[in-house]
């Protein structure tokens, strides 16, 4: 230990021995660690960095003994820690990643461990880290897409309930003199109010029970399986939830295939990877298919879900023996319509919010303004 240390220029005051698992490296002077569990973006930007280290040359356990320190996140850096640990004692780097399954996911270890199989471990590192960072860019993308329509949806749920809460209620006193001689949108607005004023609490909890009820019903397979199945089947959404999902499940199986990984466990992992049970469903067929010897193309054309031009490009791979480069142009040809999609998706939901936001509002001046008309009517 005082040799490593005493090799990176380092004067040793004090050693404790550490237990494999409990490493722990503390973050460069000056500069604090985020908190929490590691996100995809630590990941890539991790993944990324092993990548060029590894391919300017140098030693492995060199490696992580920067990452460790340089990592922003304290929970990745201490698994890197460990890592470092296990490898200066004789362990490869994929078996020892594989150790810490909640940080680095199955695909990250069966793509660093045929890369180190094939002595392609820097190539590898880094088709591993486009693939993250593609991941982020596309989720950075629908977060960006969403927030001026989740903005727009909480103004407009905001002003609803001001004025059923605040607004209304004062009215309704002036409303009760008419008696059942009010019209009939003043008399479902009173109703909805004084449900939500007075029977605030039994709402609340109907809203907790049906989320409860919610949660307990996707947790099993055949709720999951029903509720990607209509994600997938809904319109407008469905087509760009559909594309994304044959993306991300191209681009996995492409990253797998280029690293080595046989190509019925790359196919598993792939399927895996899209979080769709509906997919996983069908990439069972497919991996059955192909074990008994049907073309992978031929497998994706039978078992559906698959669009035309997946099956067609896999084929062309096929035979020309470069797969994983035809899986990854569907990808990004893929990525580009579902970035097209999700622009006109926001662009056609902002309008049709104002509407609904305009419509109830209308609804409310409405219910208000027809007894205030009536009264009138009857003085004159």
């Amino acid at each position: 230990a005082v040799a490593l240390l005493v090799q990176d220029g380092r004067f040793v005051t004090e050693i404790h021995e550490t237990k494999t698992g409990e490493a722990h490296v503390e973050a460069p002077k000056g500069e604090t660690r985020k908190r929490g569990k590691a996100n995809r973006s630590d990941l890539a930007l991790f993944t990324r960095r092993m990548a060029d280290l590894t391919s300017a040359g140098l030693p492995l356990d060199r490696v992580l003994q920067v990452l460790a320190e340089q990592t922003e996140n304290q929970q990745l850096s201490d698994a890197v820690a460990d890592c470092l640990v296990e490898v200066r004692g004789g362990l490869s780097v994929s078996a020892a990643i594989e150790k810490h399954p909640n940080v680095f996911p199955t695909i990250y270890v069966q793509t660093l461990k045929s890369g180190e199989a094939s002595g392609q471990f820097s190539e590898s590192a880094e088709r591993m880290a486009d693939l993250l960072e593609n991941e982020v860019a596309r989720r950075s993308l629908v977060i960006s897409a969403l927030i001026y329509p989740a903005v727009l949806i909480v103004a407009a749920v905001g002003v609803v309930i001001f004025m059923l809460t605040f607004v209304v209620p004062r009215l309704a006193d002036t409303f009760a003199g008419f008696g059942n001689a009010l019209p009939v949108p003043t008399q479902i607005l009173l109703a909805i109010t004084g449900f939500i004023t007075k029977d605030w609490l039994i709402l609340i909890l109907g809203i907790v029970a049906a989320v409860v009820l919610y949660r307990v019903w996707i947790a099993t397979e055949a709720g999951k399986y029903t509720r990607d199945k209509m994600f997938l089947n809904a319109p407008v959404a469905g087509s760009i939830i559909r594309k994304a999902t044959v993306s991300r499940y191209a681009r996995v199986l492409g990253t797998l295939v280029y690293g080595g990984v046989p190509i019925l466990e790359a196919i598993g992992l792939a399927g895996a990877s899209t979080g769709s049970k509906v997919f996983e469903k069908t990439n069972e067929k497919i991996v059955q298919d192909v074990r008994e010897g049907v073309p992978l193309a031929d497998a994706m054309r039978y078992a559906g879900h698959f669009p035309p031009v997946l099956t067609h490009m896999v084929a062309i791979g096929e035979e020309t023996g470069d797969l994983p480069k035809m899986l990854n142009r569907v990808a990004t040809s893929l990525d580009f319509e579902v970035e097209q999609g999700l622009r006109r998706l926001t662009t056609a939901l902002e309008p049709a919010i104002l509407l609904v936001m305009g419509g109830i509002v209308a609804f409310v001046v409405l219910s208000v303004m027809l007894p205030i008309f009536e009264a009138q009517q009857m003085v004159k």
